[in-house]
């Protein structure tokens, strides 16, 4: 029997890191049921209830797990309170990257619905420093929002996917999300080939279609061109946000 339940995990970040293609992959999953939009419930909606957001959800038999994903949960300050009250045990995901490369791919997403929008280098930096509450800067501050989710949370409910990794070993990283999330290993290296001019991982028989579905196909922005000593200036200011996020969660992304 299919019923209407609330969701058991949430994708909750981070904006242009890989999460929809990490929805993508899971709901190849046969266990997975997923919302396809972004429900924005617990920054945007929260005031209309719980059983407006369980609405949103897929039916699912039991067993399986219903997900959403919407990356503005992880910098928003009252997501995690929100989300422990409707579910102290629910399982979270959050794809990382380079936070460099992010704001670069956020700004570029920005830029393409703004051409007006002033230059990268204007807006990322102030007086010759970064400007950290510019969003794209901001959002990458990964130490910083993960504080506020283990105010609620413990680690071993948060699992984070390898951005990176994602787009060069899709097969190995949905490996341990498929663990994390008590599933069977069933999305495996045969969903996937290479495109090597895009330069993004396919899936083969994506849900619904007989064609394959690259990643990607919309994400060919033109980034602009960064000077060398600019980029510097962000590695350096990122240098001890991101080693601080790395001691948090034991883990050494190599950015």
């Amino acid at each position: 029997m299919t019923v209407g339940r609330l969701p058991n995990a949430l994708i909750i970040g981070v904006k242009k890191g890989g999460t929809r293609a990490l929805l993508e992959f899971l709901r190849l999953h046969p266990d997975v049921r997923a919302v396809g939009s972004e429900p924005h419930f617990f920054d945007r909606h929260y005031k209309r209830g719980l059983n407006w957001y369980r609405s949103l959800m897929p039916k699912a038999l039991e067993g399986q797990i219903i997900m959403e994903k919407t990356p503005r949960y992880f910098v928003t300050r009252e997501a995690p309170g929100r989300v422990y009250a409707m579910s102290q045990d629910v399982k979270l995901i959050v794809v990382v990257r380079d936070p460099i490369t992010r704001a670069i791919s956020d700004y570029a997403q920005i830029a393409s619905k703004t051409p007006s929008v002033a230059s990268f280098e204007s807006l990322v930096l102030r007086n010759g420093t970064v400007d950290s509450l510019w969003s794209p800067v901001y959002i990458g501050l990964y130490a910083h929002h993960l504080q506020n989710w283990l105010e609620h949370f413990s680690l071993s409910q948060i699992h984070f996917v390898h951005g990176e990794r994602l787009v060069s070993d899709p097969a190995g990283e949905m490996a341990w999300v498929q663990d994390f999330l008590g599933l069977q290993r069933i999305v495996t290296h045969e969903h996937f080939y290479f495109n090597q001019t895009k330069g993004f991982p396919c899936l083969k028989k994506p849900e619904g279609s007989s064609k394959p579905h690259c990643l990607g196909n919309t994400k060919g922005r033109l980034h602009p061109k960064i000077r060398p000593q600019v980029l510097q200036i962000l590695r350096d200011f990122y240098r001890p946000h991101n080693k601080r996020f790395y001691r948090m969660v034991g883990l050494n992304f190599g950015w």
